[in-house]
C-alpha cells in the first residue's frame, strides 16, 4: 500500500443554497397577515489551509470526492434556513493547486496559509425578502444557487532549503541519515528510495532542512525511471548537491560523467539554472574511490563547483560538507527580499462596464453572459409565471433587453442565459406604442388626446343637478267638449 502521495485529482463540491420559503401570515382576527417566508441559507464553501502536521496527500488518495453541506431552505414565521459548514481541507506545506488544464489556482507556502476554492450558492430569498410598496404579498420566492463545482490537482513541492541530486545508489539516503534525524530506507540496491525524505540540520546557529530526492537516471525529464514525479521536490530548494559515487563498479561511470547527466537532465526540466551547486564526493572509505575523487577533484573545481570528499559509513569529512551548505544557504536567504505582508488590491468595476455582454452565437440565438443575470436565472422557479414576471423586470432595468435591441434581437428571438433559453419577449411601456417616431417628438403629445378636459367635465357634472321640468298635474287637462 502507498505511504506517500504527492499528486492527487479532487472532485469538489460546495454545498447548494437553500430555497427561499413562500408563506403568508396566519392568525386569528387578522385576515391580512402578509408575507412571511424566510430566506434559505447560505451553501458551505470548499477551502484548502496548509497545516504543519500533514506531510502527504494519502488522505485525498482514498477520498477523492469532497462535498461541503448544503444550506437549509427558509420557513415560516420569516425563519431563515441554516447556513451550510464550510469544509476546511488540510493539506502539507507546499501544495500547488491546479485546474484539470494545468491552470495554478494557488501556490500554498506557509503554515496558517488558506485559499477558497469552490463557493457555495447564496440561499434564495423568500417572499417576505420580495416584498414592497408595490408588490405586497408576492407569490414566489427565489431557489437556492448551486454550489460551485469543479475538479482540481493537487501537487505536493518539498519545501527544503538543499536537496540531494544523484544516481542511484550514489549514497544520498546514508547522507541525509547521518546529517540528520530522518530516517529513509537504505539497501544495496537501485531505486531504494521511492519518495522523497526531508531532515533537519542544525550548524551552529544555523538551521536549514534538506530534501533526499529518488535517484535519477538519463531521461528522467521525459519519464523514465522516477525522476518525472520527484523532479517538482527540488524546485522550490535554495541549493543543490551533487551526490556522486566515487566506488560505483558500472562500465562508463565516473564522477564528472554522472554530474554531466545529471546536469543535462535539470537543464531538461528547467528553472533550476540560478541554484548554487556543491559536489560531494561521496565512497572515499573505500581506497579506489579515494583516489578515485583525488582524480576528478580538480577537473570539477575548474568547472567552478566546490567540492567535497566525504564518506557517510566513516562520516570523514561530513563536517566540512555541512558548512559549506550552511554557508551557501544563509548567502542565498541574506540575498533574498524581505516579506512584505499580503496588500489587498481592489478592483472595482469600470463606470460603463454593464456587468454582462450580449453576442450573437452562430445558431443565431442571443446569448447572454454575466454573473448577475446567470445567477438571477439559477434562482428563479419557471414553473411560477410572477418569479418569471419578475425576472423579466430585473432584467429589463439592468440594461438587457436594450443591449438586445441593438445587438439584433427581435421578438421571438432565441435568448440563451446560463442553461435556460427563450423566446425574447420585450417589455413595452403601458398604452405606448413601440414604433419609434421622428427624433424629438411624442405621440403622447403630439396626438389629439383622448381623455375629456376638467372643464367638460364640471359643465356634465352642472348639467346633471338641474332639476327636470314640471309635468302637468293629472287630470286637469281635459277637454272642455268632453264635459
Amino acid at each position: 500500500m502507498a505511504t506517500f502521495v504527492d499528486r492527487v485529482v479532487l472532485h469538489l463540491r460546495a454545498g447548494d443554497g437553500g430555497h427561499g420559503c413562500v408563506s403568508i401570515h396566519r392568525e386569528k382576527f387578522k385576515p391580512l397577515g402578509g408575507p412571511d417566508g424566510g430566506n434559505g441559507g447560505h451553501g458551505g464553501s470548499v477551502s484548502f489551509t496548509v497545516d504543519p502536521q500533514v506531510h502527504t496527500l494519502l488522505d485525498f488518495h482514498f477520498r477523492p470526492h469532497v462535498k461541503a453541506s448544503n444550506g437549509a431552505g427558509g420557513a415560516g414565521s420569516n425563519r431563515d434556513g441554516a447556513t451550510g459548514d464550510d469544509l476546511v481541507l488540510r493539506v502539507p506545506d507546499g501544495t500547488v493547486v491546479l485546474t484539470s488544464d494545468g491552470e495554478v489556482l494557488a501556490d500554498l507556502v506557509g503554515a496558517g496559509t488558506t485559499v477558497e476554492v469552490a463557493r457555495g450558492g447564496r440561499g434564495g430569498r423568500g417572499n417576505a425578502s420580495l416584498a414592497n410598496s408595490r408588490r405586497k404579498a408576492p407569490g414566489f420566492a427565489e431557489l437556492g444557487e448551486p454550489g460551485e463545482r469543479l475538479d482540481v490537482v493537487l501537487e505536493l513541492k518539498s519545501v527544503a532549503d538543499v536537496g540531494l541530486v544523484g544516481f542511484p545508489s550514489a549514497g544520498k539516503s546514508s547522507l541525509i541519515s547521518v546529517l540528520s534525524a530522518a530516517k529513509p530506507k537504505i539497501a544495496d540496491y537501485p531505486f531504494t528510495t521511492l519518495v522523497p525524505n526531508l531532515g533537519v540540520v542544525r550548524v551552529d546557529d544555523h538551521t536549514f532542512t534538506i530534501a533526499d530526492v529518488p535517484g535519477l537516471i538519463p531521461g528522467a525529464a521525459d519519464g523514465k525511471g522516477l525522476g518525472l514525479e520527484f523532479l517538482r521536490h527540488i524546485e522550490r530548494t535554495a541549493v543543490l548537491v551533487h551526490v556522486v559515487d566515487a566506488a560505483t563498479l558500472e562500465p562508463g561511470r565516473d564522477p564528472v560523467a554522472d554530474i554531466d547527466a545529471i546536469e543535462a537532465e535539470l537543464s531538461a526540466y528547467g528553472g533550476l539554472e540560478d541554484r548554487p551547486r556543491l559536489v560531494a564526493i561521496n565512497k572515499i572509505d573505500v581506497p579506489d574511490g579515494r583516489d578515485l575523487a583525488e582524480i576528478v577533484r580538480p577537473d570539477l573545481e575548474e568547472r567552478g563547483y566546490r567540492v567535497f570528499e566525504v564518506s557517510a559509513a566513516t562520516r570523514e569529512g561530513l563536517r566540512e560538507l555541512t558548512y559549506g551548505i550552511a554557508e551557501l544557504v544563509a548567502e542565498k536567504r541574506a540575498a533574498a527580499p524581505e516579506g512584505e505582508p499580503t496588500r489587498i488590491i481592489l478592483r472595482p468595476r469600470a463606470v460603463d462596464d454593464a456587468g454582462f455582454t450580449v453576442h450573437e452565437d452562430p445558431d443565431g440565438a442571443f446569448v447572454v453572459r454575466g454573473p448577475q443575470p446567470e445567477r438571477w436565472v439559477r434562482q428563479t422557479n419557471f414553473d411560477n409565471d410572477e418569479a418569471v414576471g419578475y425576472l423579466a423586470d430585473r432584467l429589463n432595468r439592468l440594461g438587457v433587453e436594450d443591449q438586445l435591441a441593438k445587438a439584433g434581437a427581435v421578438q421571438g428571438s432565441l435568448v440563451r442565459i446560463g442553461d435556460r433559453e427563450f423566446d425574447w419577449e420585450p417589455t413595452l411601456g403601458a398604452g405606448i406604442d413601440p414604433t419609434a417616431g421622428l427624433r424629438g417628438t411624442d405621440p403622447r403629445i403630439t396626438e389629439r388626446p383622448t381623455r375629456t378636459r376638467a372643464s367638460e367635465r364640471l359643465a356634465a357634472r352642472k348639467a346633471r343637478r338641474q332639476p327636470t321640468p314640471d309635468l302637468p298635474e293629472y287630470g286637469t287637462d281635459f277637454d272642455d267638449d268632453a264635459s
